[in-house]
């Protein structure tokens, strides 16, 4: 009897061990299809980068469209319709409203502060019944499909560390930017094209300046930084071949440099090495695919039609545009277009006509075209700047001319697609200064934007200098009122 009882026990005892095995070599088996580097081996790699090119969760969105307009377009003036403005134009704002709100330098010398109403009209649109401008017409016939976010709010009050800020989840350089994060998390959906792309163009009005530090990989490895595309003849500068070599000597050079940098990186062990290699693979790949997607000239009428005639001239915001929506379509995980202009501190009703009509037809033709192509479900498009503007006048207030100054307490973002709800969230005081419903700092936006993608922005990190770093830092939430 105990001879049966022992030999039964061994018999269950190697079937559960078999049982557990086959499950083991299951899941190595799958682990290597989904990411074929995982079991290289590399004894330098970070532990946190183990799970990279898997999402946390089913993602609602698999790649994002960011149509960032730097400088800050006056919410007050397109989206945040105040007529209590425009009944108390020129008087004071009141102090209790105002509070203990910090000032510019630009402003903070004035004695008074008067009210200014918007000298554009507004209409509700859509379902939603969504205020929107005159000067947007295009937008507002997509309202539909658009979720206002009319409480974003952040503690900077001054351009670079506001744009820095939204970019990489901090007010001071050398951070990740947002797509570098996206790029080190899940990867790229295409071999043959970067997972990061940066589009920039230049509006009619007052600009501010961007610089590579807004999409750098900062403590990443450098094969996760922004590749930035030119407006010139060449999108991707040094992409082609120098003069005289064909596709099987470039072929030939790289497997020679490839030896070499293989050989150094033996030697000396600095992981940029092999980034490099894969770097010079990259472009190689994409020579094949870039001239195609880069080429608008064969675009059919009925898109450039839906985009404005501009989506022919190279580096023009209706060109990136539809350039962005080509990019993605093929893949890219992450497109960022940084439109300049918006920074109206005098006169803001002559240049923001400029600006808003560089922007309002081809942002709403890229949610019309992806909703047509069937893309709109998986891709998150996002618009919006770094901080909102004052409802109280920057120098001097007439009936059509006034400026507005930085104003970073509250202030409009809009996003559609990529599995968010549309219609409108959160709300501002009638003086459209303060938030008096559901209010989204910045690191609640991008913990959002994260979730949409499949990352729990509290698990997406990496070890620097000591700490674990996250594009949300140490705060952040979910916000699920905007999420469908």
């Amino acid at each position: 009897m105990e001879k049966q009882i022992f030999e039964y026990g061994l018999n269950q005892n190697r079937r559960h061990f078999l049982s557990k095995l086959s499950l083991g070599l299951g899941s190595v088996a799958l682990g290597s299809l989904m990411m074929p580097d995982l079991f290289k081996g590399d004894p330098e790699a970070e532990a946190d980068a183990a799970l990279a090119g898997l999402a946390h969760f089913a993602p609602k969105a698999k790649r994002i469209i960011y149509l960032f307009q730097n400088g800050a377009p006056s919410q007050l003036d397109l989206f945040d319709y105040k007529p209590m403005l425009n009944k108390m134009q020129g008087e004071e704002l009141p102090a209790s409203i105002r509070g203990e709100q910090r000032l510019t330098g630009m402003t903070s010398g004035q004695s008074s502060f008067p009210l200014a109403g918007s000298y554009f009209k507004f209409k509700q649109h859509g379902q939603s019944g969504m205020w929107v401008s005159e000067l947007l017409p295009n937008i507002a016939n997509v309202a539909d499909d658009i979720c206002f976010i009319r409480t974003i709010h952040t503690e900077a009050i001054n351009h670079d560390p506001a744009l820095t800020f939204f970019q990489t989840g901090a007010q001071v350089g050398n951070r990740p930017s947002m797509g570098s994060w996206l790029s080190y998390g899940l990867g790229s959906e295409n071999k043959n094209l970067p997972a990061f792309c940066v589009l920039l163009s230049r509006g009619k009005g007052n600009g501010q300046g961007v610089y590579s530090k807004l999409w750098t990989n900062g403590f990443l490895d450098s094969v996760h930084q922004g590749v930035q595309f030119s407006s010139g003849e060449n999108p991707v500068l040094y992409l082609n071949n120098p003069d005289g070599m064909d596709m099987a000597e470039r072929r030939k050079m790289l497997d020679k440099l490839a030896e070499l940098n293989q050989g150094t990186y033996e030697e000396f062990g600095d992981p940029e090495i092999n980034t490099k290699i894969q770097q010079y693979e990259m472009a190689y790949r994409m020579q094949t695919a870039m001239p195609e997607i880069t080429d608008l000239s064969r675009e059919p009428e009925s898109t450039v039609k839906l985009y404005g005639p501009e989506c022919l001239v190279p580096g023009t915001y209706a060109a990136n545009v539809l350039l962005a929506r080509k990019l993605s379509e093929k893949g890219v995980r992450f497109v960022q277009l940084y439109h300049q202009g918006w920074d109206a501190h005098g006169n803001l009703p002559r240049e923001i006509l400029g600006q808003a009509k560089d922007v309002d037809q081809s942002s709403a033709a890229l949610i019309t075209d992806l909703k047509q192509r069937g893309l709109l479900d998986e891709t998150l498009v996002i618009w919006g700047g770094e901080f909102g503007r004052t409802n109280y006048c920057q120098g001097k207030l007439a009936p059509d001319s006034y400026g507005r100054d930085h104003h970073p307490r509250a202030f409009t973002v809009w996003m559609a697609g990529g599995g968010v709800k549309p219609g409108v969230y959160g709300e501002t005081d009638e003086f459209g200064y303060n938030i008096v419903k559901d209010p989204v700092h910045v690191n609640d936006f991008h913990a959002t934007i994260l979730h949409q993608m499949g990352i729990d922005h509290e698990k997406l990190t990496f070890k620097h200098l000591g700490r674990r770093y996250r594009l949300t830092d140490v705060a952040g939430k979910v916000v699920k009122g905007v999420i469908a």
